[in-house]
C-alpha cells in the first residue's frame, strides 16, 4: 500500500514522462513540483512505487517511467477530466456542423479527433438495424450497367453499380423496381435483405425466364450488400502518421500495429469488448489489450448514438505514453456532440 504522497509522485511522473519522454528522477521532481520534502524522501516514495510495480527503471541509475499498472492507477484516480477549451469546442461545432450526410459527418469526426489528440482516431459506423426501407431504385446507366439505390429511414442512402451479363431492359427494370418496393417498402433492413435474396425466384414465370431472374438476382444482391454495409462492421480511421511519429515508444516496429488497424478485425473485436468506465469513456492500457499488436498501445473509446441508430463507438489509439486526460476529454466531447448531431 502506497501513501497519498507516493500516489502524487506517481501522478507527476506520469505527467512529466508523457510530456518529455525522458525518465523522471527524484531531483527533477523536487525542482519542478512543490512537494516541500527532500530528494531523499521522494526517492523513498519512488522505491515504494517501484515495489508495487507502478514505475520501473528502463536503465541502471536512470530515472523512472510508469508501467502499464502505473498508468492504470493514474487513470482510475483521475477525479475529473480537463474540459475542452472554448476554442476547441467551437471548432468541433463548426467543423462537424458543416457535414452534409452521415458519411461526411463520420469522415469529419475522425479527422477532427486525430487533430485534437494527435493519435490515430477511429470511428465505428453506426448500425441502423431499426431503419426501414423507404424506396429502392434501379437506374440504367448503360446496356449492362445499372445503378442500384437504397433509401431508408434516418437519412440512410446507399448506392452501388451492378453489371449484369446482359441488358435487362427498361420494362423489366420497372417491373422489378415495383416488385421490390411492394415487397420491402416499410420493412426493417435486416428483414428486407432476407426477402431480396429470395425475391427473384418469385417473379412471374410467364414473363421472367430463368436467365432474366438471374439478372434480377444480380441487382438484388447489390441492394443486399448495401444493407449489410449499414451494420457495425466498418471503421474509418485518420491520423496514422501520428502513430508513426511515436514509433520510438514501441519496443519493436510499429508496423504490426498499423497493419492490425488497417485489417480492422481485431480492433472491432476490441471495441465491442470495451464497456463504458468512469467519465463516460473506456480505457485499455498496454497488456490489458489481449491482442498482441496492441499490447504496447492504449485505446480510449466512448459510445455515440443517434435517432434510429444503435450505439457505436469512436476513440483513439496510441502508445501507452499518451496524454490520457486530454484524450479522454476529447473522445467524450466529440462522442457527445456526434450523438446530438445524429439525433437532430
Amino acid at each position: 500500500m502506497v501513501s497519498d504522497r507516493s500516489l502524487e509522485v506517481l501522478r507527476v511522473i506520469v505527467q512529466d514522462y508523457v510530456a518529455s519522454r525522458e525518465p523522471v528522477g527524484s531531483k527533477s521532481i523536487v525542482e519542478r513540483h512543490g512537494f516541500g520534502v527532500s530528494a531523499a524522501t521522494i526517492r523513498n516514495d519512488m522505491a515504494a512505487l517501484e515495489e508495487e510495480e507502478l514505475i520501473t527503471a528502463p536503465h541502471t541509475s536512470s530515472g523512472r517511467v510508469p508501467t502499464d499498472k502505473g498508468y492504470r492507477l493514474f487513470v482510475d484516480r483521475m477525479s475529473e477530466l480537463r474540459p475542452l477549451s472554448s476554442a476547441q469546442r467551437q471548432a468541433v461545432e463548426v467543423f462537424l456542423g458543416q457535414s452534409v450526410d452521415v458519411d461526411d459527418v463520420l469522415a469529419r469526426t475522425v479527422r477532427l479527433l486525430a487533430q485534437l489528440t494527435q493519435q490515430v482516431a477511429v470511428v465505428q459506423y453506426p448500425s441502423v438495424s431499426h431503419a426501414r426501407v423507404r424506396h429502392v431504385e434501379f437506374v440504367p446507366l448503360a446496356p449492362s450497367r445499372v445503378l442500384c439505390v437504397l433509401i431508408a429511414d434516418f437519412g440512410v442512402v446507399e448506392q452501388g453499380v451492378a453489371e449484369p451479363e446482359q441488358e435487362l431492359g427498361e420494362d423489366a427494370l420497372a417491373e422489378l423496381r415495383a416488385h421490390v418496393n411492394a415487397r420491402t417498402g416499410g420493412m426493417r433492413l435486416s428483414d428486407a435483405a432476407d426477402v431480396l435474396r429470395e425475391l427473384p425466384e418469385t417473379l412471374p414465370s410467364e414473363r421472367w425466364s430463368q436467365q432474366a431472374r438471374d439478372l434480377a438476382a444480380t441487382l438484388c444482391q447489390v441492394i443486399v450488400e448495401q444493407i449489410e454495409s449499414t451494420r457495425h462492421d466498418r471503421l474509418i480511421m485518420a491520423g496514422a502518421a501520428n502513430l508513426v511519429r511515436t514509433e520510438n515508444d514501441f519496443s519493436g516496429s510499429v508496423t504490426p500495429v498499423l497493419e492490425a488497424i488497417e485489417e480492422q478485425v481485431e480492433l472491432l473485436k476490441l471495441f465491442s469488448e470495451m464497456a463504458k468506465e468512469q467519465h463516460g469513456v473506456a480505457v485499455r492500457i498496454g497488456r490489458e489489450n489481449a491482442v498482441s499488436p496492441f499490447s504496447e498501445a492504449s485505446v480510449v473509446t466512448s459510445g455515440y448514438t443517434g435517432s434510429g441508430y444503435d450505439v457505436a463507438r469512436l476513440g483513439v489509439l496510441g502508445p501507452t505514453r499518451m496524454d490520457y486526460s486530454n484524450n479522454m476529454a476529447a473522445v467524450r466531447a466529440v462522442a457527445r456532440y456526434l450523438s446530438r448531431l445524429l439525433g437532430e
